[in-house]
């Protein structure tokens, strides 16, 4: 007992010893810097890279839910995925409303440091059309001496493989619809110069051993209808190419050598904000993937030199809009901006 009340004494005492050195002691503060000059470069100032950049995005016809949120043939919708792709690589959206008229269309891309062409299954008609006069925009801006990237997803793909080649009939069919798949790199250059440059060695060994690239395709067109086509072959290198659930070989992102627009036959939005369908990969690696993708397309509309009036890009910016949920009523999307 006495030796149990020597070791309570000796406690006390070391533990008033600590508490009186503690009190003891000046409350460390840091360093009062306010008179030391500031040397961050002023957020006024316009940086080679631009840090304030915007997104075009062209609508798709339809509401994105088979006429379940509307059946107006005016319609047009945006995925909220793509939007959320692109803000959460820095930047903000634009929509440009396909059906609008042309010269409102024209004053819209002239806001924008970059153009998504999303994925959906108007291959012909008004839309079409459309595309086309954007993409020919969008490459005669880089001729004239700006750098002014386009990233085409899927139906973009699609859309722009045929106005390159300037054949209706150059897509085939496969069968890739809402399935996750691999990506075969055609060399090891594709991952040095090109959308894969921002990868890690690792990430893209994964990505072509591992499902982390989604698909939901029914056209695309094979390594060798793309090379045997000049007009093609001469615009895209070919980076990757993926086997469809039949094991046909399709080409699934290519890179145009003189302009920076690149194409995508799978999806990097949908890994990180569509739940709807069972086949998206969501694991860490594969948000990886959509971060990568995203920030290299960002990066390069950084460098566009547009630098719009920051009023008409409020305006215009899609916060004017409301997203509508959509997963409620069965369709392939979350959610999704309609316009009609």
């Amino acid at each position: 007992m006495a030796s149990i009340s020597s070791l309570f004494t000796s406690l006390s005492s070391s533990f008033l010893f600590l508490f009186s050195f503690a009190t003891s002691q000046s409350i460390l503060l840091p360093t009062d810097r306010s008179n030391q000059a500031q040397n961050c470069p002023s957020s006024s100032s316009e940086p080679l890279s631009y840090n304030y950049p915007v997104i075009g995005i062209v609508t798709h016809p339809g509401d994105g839910a088979s006429g379940r949120l509307s059946n107006a043939t005016n319609a047009s919708y945006i995925a909220a995925s793509y939007v959320k792709f692109i803000e959460a690589a820095g930047a903000r959206v634009v929509p440009i409303v396909y059906n609008e008229p042309e010269e409102i269309i024209a004053e819209k891309l002239k806001l924008v440091n970059g153009v998504i062409f999303t994925g959906g299954s108007a291959k012909t008609g008004p839309y079409f059309e459309r595309i086309k006069n954007v993409f020919q925009i969008i490459l005669d801006r880089n001729d004239e001496g700006e750098h002014f990237p386009l990233l085409a997803i899927c139906l973009g793909f699609e859309l722009v493989t045929k106005a390159v080649s300037k054949d209706n009939n150059i897509l085939e069919r496969f069968s890739a619809k809402n399935q996750a798949s691999i990506l075969q790199f055609v060399d090891n250059a594709a991952t040095n110069i090109s959308i894969f440059q921002r990868f890690s060695p690792q990430l893209i060994e994964k990505l072509s051993t591992d499902c982390l690239a989604m698909q939901n395709h029914i056209f695309g067109i094979s390594p060798q209808r793309l090379q045997t086509n000049d007009a093609l072959s001469n615009f895209f290198r070919i980076l990757t190419t993926t086997p469809d659930k039949d094991g046909k070989i399709y080409v699934s992102s290519v890179q145009a050598y003189n302009y920076p627009v690149t194409a995508l036959q799978w999806h990097p939005e949908k890994n990180v904000f569509e739940w709807g369908v069972s086949a998206i990969p969501h694991s860490e690696d594969a948000i990886l993937v959509s971060q990568a993708v995203g920030n290299y397309f960002i990066s390069e509309a950084r460098k566009s030199s547009t630098r719009p009036s920051m009023k008409k890009v409020l305006d215009n910016l899609i916060y004017n809009y409301a997203p509508r949920f959509s997963g409620a009523v069965g369709s392939g999307f979350d959610e999704v901006y309609l316009f009609q």
